[in-house]
């Protein structure tokens, strides 16, 4: 079965083909067989696409929304000049599998979508106001586009982590909120948490019910999960992606007081607050240069910029204070896991996040460390290191392909 997977953002579609069903998954044989994104829909788009080992596009050109985005995808892949294995046709296509990053309470697991999941999504459209409308315009978009008799199948960030307790997941605000409103914390990058998961349990050959990890998602986007007994059992992101460690453009955690406090000193609307604590914040509103870690590492390297610095120790010191503090709550742990761009790429993050750590039993190997780059895994620490060290490149992909299948198939879920 050949999955289409897309990740529809504001004004981005990334997308991979997946050929996968349940035999390929049991001998973990799935192959991707295209990947690429379009950036800028809305506009003159940036596109960039590329068949496994074969035929490679990049392009701009206008592409007006997501129907537009998804159409050249589809026109792309099916095309002679392409030659996507096995894809010559829609009829190739078998199954779509959506990434959705809200599901709310309703949803904890992948599902076949139909009205009532589409009206389900909708409802959800106030916890996640700048994600979950582009999320719906890809599946309108790719109903229309590849007809009713494909299924489209949605899978979302936040299911992963249905399994919070009620001590992590409610706010200490009066109880009517939560029952009102739902007012709580439902977490994200629930899909690469479960994907490491799944990933350090095989390394490691362990049981799902023996995995005890603090897994670090450290991207523009950042958090943390304590993973025990193969279940999320706290998180950082809150109600909304903005809680908890530093990041690109977010500031994390803060004192809800400063929302007050720059409506009257600075006169900022509600809105332009929301835009400051989501846009303007995080490395970017540290530094005042930019968001990319890249970036400020070599400001801080050649030019020894002392904000460059400063941001950077600001992302390392919260990560760190996380780790501390699950561990706490989780009664200890095999190992500290590091994902996403910054965390599977950057040995001096990593190295510095993990600074002063060995009183934990925490050691790490600088040569392995360093010589851990992209698309890599494997372990980080010293031998002999009590807490272990991990580099896991995340494949949400791979386990949205996966569920669509098992969800079209009626097949249970699993790691």
């Amino acid at each position: 079965m050949n999955v289409l997977v897309l990740n529809c953002g504001s004004s981005s579609v990334k997308f991979q083909l997946i050929a996968t069903d349940l035999d390929l998954i049991a001998k973990n044989a799935d192959r991707r067989l295209a990947r690429g994104v379009i950036e800028r829909v809305g506009s003159e788009a940036l596109v960039s696409f590329a068949v496994e080992g074969g035929a490679k596009l990049r392009t701009a050109e206008p592409l007006r929304d997501h129907r537009a985005a998804i159409d050249r995808i589809l026109r792309w892949v099916v095309s002679p000049e392409a030659k996507v294995p096995g894809v010559s046709s829609l009829a190739d296509i078998q199954a779509v599998g959506h990434r959705v990053v809200h599901g709310g309470e309703k949803f904890t697991k992948c599902v076949v979508i139909d009205s009532e999941v589409l009206d389900g999504i909708e409802d959800t459209i106030e916890l996640a106001p700048l994600h979950n409308p582009a999320n719906i315009k890809g599946i309108l978009a790719a109903r229309e586009l590849l007809g009713p008799g494909v299924p489209q199948c949605a899978v979302f960030d936040t299911s992963f982590h249905s399994t919070l307790p009620e001590t992590a997941y409610l706010y200490a605000l009066p109880y009517q909120l939560y029952r009102r409103y739902k007012l709580r914390r439902y977490g994200f990058h629930g899909t690469s948490y479960r994907y490491v998961a799944y990933r350090y349990r095989q390394l490691a050959g362990l049981k799902p019910k023996d995995v005890n990890v603090v897994a670090l998602h450290l991207g523009n986007g950042a958090s943390a999960c304590a993973i025990k007994g193969g279940a999320s059992v706290d998180t950082s992101m809150g109600l909304t992606p903005l809680e908890g460690l530093v990041m690109g453009t977010r500031g994390g955690d803060i004192d809800p007081s400063i929302i007050e406090f720059l409506h009257d000193r600075e006169g900022l609307t509600l809105d332009q607050i929301d835009t400051l604590l989501n846009k303007q914040s995080g490395l970017l509103g540290v530094s005042g240069l930019t968001n990319d870690m890249r970036e400020l590492l070599e400001e801080e390297r050649e030019n020894g910029d002392r904000r460059a610095r400063l941001a950077i120790d600001m992302f390392c010191a919260r990560a760190r204070k996380y780790i501390g503090a699950y561990l706490a709550a989780m009664g200890g742990a095999d190992a500290v896991v590091f994902t996403g761009g910054i965390g599977e790429n950057s040995a001096e993050v990593r190295g510095r996040i993990l600074k002063g750590l060995e009183w934990m039993g925490l050691s790490l190997d600088a040569a392995r460390n360093k010589a851990m780059t992209a698309g890599k895994e494997g372990e980080v620490s010293a031998p002999g290191s009590r807490l272990k060290a991990w580099v896991i490149p995340t494949n949400e992909e791979l386990l949205i392909a996966r569920d669509a299948v098992r969800a079209v198939k009626g097949a249970p879920r699993r790691w």
